[in-house]
């Protein structure tokens, strides 16, 4: 039976409605999913086996990827054993699934936490389309990865899972009165005066006290990417120094960064958040209102992030940070961005957390899962 939504219910689909929408065809798969491959709200999203070098980033407008693919190819090389993507190069690769979607549901595609943390620029590219990571309701066709290494070298290979995508049904996005609601059942944010006229704001830890001593880097309050380094395989966990990679931030006697243009950092909020189970979360990746900086690249909060009952206790946002054009000055606590909290249709059946293996529950400043604690 198809899976049918009457027209005042609106939210995200949870995970075994993604498992429903496969199994009546609308996501379609080059080969089954993994165990694991279906989250709490979202769906990992596979690389296939080639992958393309292209002249430039693109949006495909009236035509197909495939017809741009064709006009502005250098090479295609295959990700069947493993391919290095370098620096600086913008490579495009079609995705194991493709979609078949109903009318009234639409889509939108992030980078997972962990591509965002290693600074690969990774967007989903749907035919005919005006926009990066959104897909209309009822599209029917293939889709694609852009991705552009930015700091360290990357090897993937067929399989490799570098974004994810979310299903909705309408608008679900939460009114400002029903997240000020929200927050006051909830605290959805360790702070109860946090704006959240337009969205929850959160601000930056520059104070160094995220980290504790037994750790060997108290007073650590970011990092700073290394260029030149090795190559960073995206399935090998806890398999890398962290100091190969990047240079430790200590705090500033008057807690304040300043951050170089196009340098890379990881930082963290200094609010604990959390994300109940019948919503989910995003992060506004950049608000020109707060500085000409970007925060964000992976901005999706699965259902029961930082929840106490999901093994949380309110978990830091990890920032990936890079300025725009000019140097720019942070201070501790000053606004970086903010969150948007939308309905789920139905809470899913696993929240994230320890029980399902979450990479990122209860953390405070955290690298991505490939490097050594």
């Amino acid at each position: 039976m198809a899976l049918t939504f009457a027209n005042e219910h609106k939210g995200i689909l949870p995970d075994r409605m993604i498992a429903m929408l496969a199994a009546d065809g609308a996501i379609v798969q080059a080969r089954p999913f993994a165990a694991d491959q279906i989250q709490p709200a979202s769906l990992d999203l596979r690389l296939g086996a080639v992958a393309y070098r292209v002249r430039a980033s693109f949006l495909p407008g009236r035509t197909s990827v495939a017809q741009r693919i064709a006009d502005l190819k250098l090479h295609e090389f295959s990700l069947a054993d493993g391919a290095v993507l370098e620096t600086g190069c913008v490579y495009i690769v079609p995705l194991l699934e493709s979609l078949a979607l109903p009318k009234d549901i639409s889509a939108a595609a992030n980078p997972k936490s962990s591509t965002g943390r290693l600074d690969v620029f990774t967007r989903v590219i749907a035919d005919q389309t005006r926009g990066f990571d959104r897909v209309e309701p009822g599209y029917r066709g293939p889709l694609y990865a852009e991705i552009s290494p930015r700091t360290f070298p990357v090897l993937v290979r067929e399989g490799s899972r570098l974004s994810q995508i979310r299903f909705r049904h309408g608008h679900a996005q939460l009114t400002a009165d029903e997240l000020r609601d929200l927050h006051a059942r909830e605290r959805l944010v360790d702070d109860a005066a946090a704006d959240v006229s337009e969205g929850v704001t959160f601000s930056v830890d520059l104070s160094g006290s995220l980290l504790s001593p037994a750790a060997g880097v108290d007073g650590v309050v970011g990092y700073r990417a290394k260029r030149h380094t090795g190559l960073i395989d995206v399935e090998r966990r806890a398999g890398y120094t962290v100091l190969d990679f990047w240079e430790p931030i200590t705090a500033r006697p008057d807690n304040s960064l300043i951050l170089d243009p196009n340098e890379f950092y990881i930082l963290a909020s200094k609010e604990a958040v959390q994300v109940p189970p019948g919503y989910a979360a995003e992060m506004v990746p950049f608000d020109p209102l707060v500085g000409e900086f970007r925060v964000h690249y992976a901005g999706f909060f699965d259902p029961g992030f930082g929840y106490a009952g999901a093994g949380g206790t309110g978990s830091r946002a990890v920032l990936e940070v890079r300025s725009r054009e000019v140097p720019f000055i942070l201070e501790h606590g000053q606004i970086v961005g903010r969150l948007v909290y939308e309905k789920m249709l139905a809470k899913p059946d696993t929240l994230y957390g320890t029980g399902i293996g979450s990479n990122y529950q209860a953390q405070s400043l955290k690298l991505s899962k490939h490097f050594k604690a």
